[in-house]
Order: structure tokens, then sequence, then C-alpha cells
């Protein structure tokens, strides 16, 4: 490992080719350039993900940390090729002040050469992806709205600021329910009427999973608030013929019922974030089906149709602080002195 202090970019650049050549690293073996955009406290989970994520898919990690945007704007890196983040390249990025406002000045130098982009926040998810540079210039980008302090109400503004190449890890974690449940109708045809979720009432993956099954099936599913567990618990769905099909969740696994059939029990596991991310990156287009279903959730329709390129939109959190102090100041219908 390097460390650099209070550094520059073009010295970041070069203690990585110096590292890589020491390593015998090969910059044609990396299949993306993998972007983590990351609060500090969440700095080692974020390279433990991206360690799991790495062995499936070989990439460059640059991670991003952007701390105290008031003080003295300063760069400091670590360079890690192969060692504790295994097969991957990794530059973790800590940056301060007014320079935290421009990570792409220090990130796009980095990007490995002929490759795509994925951008992933390991955070709170931004209202409006355009505002960050950084996942303006991502072929996909990955949110996770389950770290928002209101996961619904984030999973339905990412509705609003989708385009072609979003997808949310909340999608991710619902893989195997959906499994699971078109798993029961390989073997029949009977048409669906109704389905019932029943899930604590601020769990995103039961509403999408509610989009999904609208998107898929053409019925409107009832979600039943439950605090019965920390995540969504069941899910039943009835049928024209009157069978019904439920999967309920028990620890890691799920009790699969079906009238007129035996009790099975099928793995459902709680999956660590490196395998869900790992998931996300085996494909790099856009994702219709997550499209379909997110805007069945929130409502909106014609989310695949959107154009897939952003303009990046300037926003500076210290302008738009000031603003709100002065607001706050003049009071209402007032003006600041």
């Amino acid at each position: 490992m390097i460390g650099l202090w209070d550094t520059t970019g073009n010295e970041v650049v070069k203690a990585l080719a110096a590292e890589r050549r020491s390593a015998g690293g090969v910059a044609s073996g990396l299949a993306l350039t993998l972007v983590a955009v990351v609060e500090e406290k969440k700095v080692r989970e974020a390279e433990a993900a991206a360690t799991i994520a790495a062995a499936a898919h070989p990439c460059r990690l640059l991670i991003v940390v952007r701390s105290d945007l008031e003080g003295r704007s300063r760069l400091d890196a670590e360079i890690v090729v192969g060692g504790r983040l295994g097969p991957a390249e990794a530059v973790v990025m800590r940056m301060y002040g007014r320079l935290a406002l421009h990570a792409e000045s220090v990130v796009m130098p980095l990007l490995a050469p002929d490759v795509p982009v994925v951008t992933w926040w390991h955070q709170e998810p931004p209202d409006m992806i355009a505002n960050d540079f950084l996942g303006v210039v991502a072929d996909r980008r990955i949110t996770d709205c389950a770290q928002a302090h209101d996961p619904v109400a984030a999973l339905r503004q990412r509705a609003v600021d989708y385009a072609p190449g979003d997808t949310d890890l909340t999608w991710t974690r619902i893989t195997l329910w959906r499994t699971l449940v078109a798993g029961a109708f390989d073997t029949t045809e009977a048409r669906v009427t109704g389905a019932t979720i029943v899930a604590p009432p601020k769990d995103p993956t039961a509403w999408l999973m509610k989009g999904w099954l609208q998107s898929r099936l053409g019925i409107t599913p009832e979600l039943q608030a439950s605090d019965r567990a920390p995540r969504m618990h069941s899910v039943m769905l009835q049928c024209e013929n009157g069978d019904t099909v439920t999967v309920t969740r028990e620890e890691n696994t799920a009790l699969f019922s079906r009238t007129g059939q035996e009790d099975r029990y099928m793995p459902l596991p709680k999956r660590p974030v490196g395998d869900e991310l790992a998931e996300e990156l085996r494909r790099l287009d856009a994702d219709q089906i997550y499209a379909d279903a997110l805007g069945a959730m929130a409502g909106v329709s014609g989310l695949d149709h959107k154009p897939p390129m952003r303009v990046h939109v300037w926003k500076d959190p210290a302008l738009a602080a000031q603003a709100g102090d002065e607001a706050a100041m003049a009071g209402p219908g007032g003006t600041a002195a």
C-alpha cells in the first residue's frame, strides 16, 4: 500500500502506475472501473463489498470520500494493488474543502481505459444524480435507498430522477423472492387475480415487489403492514382457479406453500452487500424490468423511454445553505436584512 498525504491528482496517477508496474498489473485485464461514493464511517464496508464483487469482476476501484467542505482543499490517497482488496486495483481518496465538490478532477484521469464506468453510492442516494458529475459520466449507476432516512420516499425519487442505466440494491435484494414467485408458475397457466405482501411499512423491498407484480401481472397488490419481522415477511398470490401460492420468510429459508401440494422449504438467505453489488455488475445495459417495476411502484410511466445520458447540473451546497440561512433570517413574507 502507498499512502499519499496532502497530495495532488497528478501524483496519485503516477503512484498508481508505479504500484501497478511493481505488482505486475495489466490494465487490459480489468472489466470496469467502479467509482464508490462513500461516507467516512462506511469506507471499510465499501472495501469489503468491493472485494467480493471484484472476485467476479476484476475492476479498478476508486473510493471517493467527501469530507469537510469548509476547510482547506486537500487530497489524501491510499493506493492498493492486490493485497487486502483481492484482485482489485484500488485508490481510496479523501477530499477536503472545495476539492470535494469537484471530485471528478481527480477521478477522471484514474479511470481505466476502454472499459465501462459504474458509480455506486454507498450512502444516502442523491436526490438528483445529475448534480453529481461522478454519476453523469457513468454507464451504470447503483444507489441504495435502504440507507435513506425514508427509504420508500427515496425509492419514489429514484423514479422521478430515473435514466436508463440506473438501478438500486433494493431491486437486487428481491431477486431470490422474484425467482421463487416466478418459479411457482412453471407448471401452471392459472391467471393471478390478486396478491398480498406482508412487510414493515417502510420496507422498500416490499414496495418494489408490489411494483414488479403490478407491472408483470396487471394487478394491484395489497400491502399489509406488519412489524413481525424487520424485512418483507411474505408474498401471497391468489389465482383465478382458487389456488393460492405463498412464500413466507423464516430466518434464512422460505416456506413455499401452494394449494394441493406439500409445503417445501427453499433457501432465502440475506446476502452480503458484496454479493448484491456483484450481481448488478453482471449487466451494464439498462434494466427494463426494473424500470417497469419502479415506474409501477411510483406511478410514473415511460421510464424506459427517457434519454440515457444526463447533463451535469452544478449545485453548490455552500450557496444552497447560505440561501436557506437568508430565507430563515427574512422570515415569512420578508427579505433578509
